[in-house]
């Protein structure tokens, strides 16, 4: 067994989401979003090197002797899969881990809103989960696809990097492509896509014009793709997309693009009160003529208050998901305050005066 492994066995006794093992400090797990080191020397570089290539592939290895980082998946057989990323810093070598739970929860034991599952069934267009690192876009794209899987006598396509949540096929047909090991880049393996007879393709992360480019294609020519960014919210989702293009693309896309979107999903995690773990709080906008119009016209401004008045179509301004917790309980209302965007309205559950650099 590698040695590692003893670390993995503690992050999945502690809960933890991540593990930090950097030369010069004990190893350090995260645990409901805050970090906490465990009871153990600090790492030496060159013997962190050593438990750290026992588990790397010699091609990711090679990858990070010459590039100083690397990303690839490690399983621990039956029990969990993890995310790792080696990278080297001032003192020596480092990694980073994140649990990836073999077990994929269902858009029930997440608590996903009913919308979540009608994107789900969509026949084509573009889906978006998005929010900042670790706020849980993989785990909600894993349970739309696990039902999606469930439901669709279809096939299903996944390209990440590494891949995340494993699928076994069930009413659906499932196949997982890993960048730098199945294929040679999220762009090449969409291109081959369209030639893999898909009905839904996941995009572990649209990075680059090329891939929202072929991403943005493959839903307006009859298929159901789902991306992730890291966008704060539904309008600057948008907006990412369009900015990516050169200024002179940029009148056309926004054509093609009120066309494809069909939803966006911007999520945040936040550290529960009530008892141990986390909750998101999605902001939900779905795609109507109306907000397509916006999009097509460059009005993306206008879409929070399109979220507001469009409750009814399923939209949830991200500001009502948070409101909802606070009022239950369950989130700390400074973490409220901190993560909303219109903060005026969360003041009354401040029990100090704001900064006005805060507000």
């Amino acid at each position: 067994m590698p040695q590692i492994d003893l670390y993995f066995e503690t992050m999945l006794e502690h809960k933890a989401s991540d593990l930090h093992l950097s030369t010069g400090n004990p190893p350090i797990i995260r645990i409901n979003g805050e970090l906490e080191r465990l009871d153990a020397p600090n790492l030496v570089s060159d013997e962190l090197k050593v438990m750290l290539m026992e588990i790397c592939p010699e091609d990711k290895a090679k990858q990070f002797l010459e590039t100083g980082d690397v990303d690839f998946g490690y399983e621990l057989p039956g029990k969990a899969r993890f995310r790792a990323n080696f990278f080297l810093q001032k003192e020596g070598v480092a990694a980073v881990f994140r649990t990836i739970p073999s077990q994929v929860l269902t858009a029930e034991q997440l608590g996903l809103p009913e919308i979540c599952m009608k994107f789900a069934k969509l026949k084509k267009g573009l889906v978006l989960v998005t929010g900042p690192t670790g706020s849980g876009k993989s785990t909600t794209l894993a349970a739309i696809i696990d039902y999606a899987n469930k439901v669709r006598s279809e096939h299903i396509l996944t390209v990440e990097d590494p891949i995340e949540f494993v699928h076994k096929s069930h009413k659906a047909l499932i196949n997982h492509r890993e960048v730098g090991l199945h294929t040679k880049s999220f762009a090449s393996a969409l291109r081959g896509a369209l030639r893999e007879d898909p009905d839904i393709i996941l995009v572990g992360e649209m990075r680059d014009l090329e891939t929202i480019t072929l991403a943005i294609e493959a839903a307006a020519t009859g298929h159901l793709v789902f991306g992730t960014l890291h966008t704060p919210s539904a309008s600057k989702t948008i907006d990412r997309i369009i900015d990516v293009f050169p200024a002179g693309q940029q009148n056309q896309i926004r054509t093609t693009l009120s066309e494809a979107v069909k939803g966006v999903i911007a999520q945040n995690l936040f550290k529960r009160v009530d008892k141990p773990g986390r909750v998101a709080a999605l902001e939900i906008l779905v795609v109507d003529t109306p907000i397509a119009n916006l999009i097509r016209e460059g009005k993306t401004h206008q879409i929070p208050g399109m979220l507001e008045v469009g409750k009814k179509k399923g939209n949830v301004p991200l500001d009502d998901a948070i409101m909802a917790h606070l009022k239950e309980g369950r989130i700390d209302p400074e973490e409220a305050f901190d993560k909303s965007i219109d903060k005026k309205k969360f003041l009354p559950f401040l029990t100090r005066e704001p900064e006005p650099w805060e507000l």
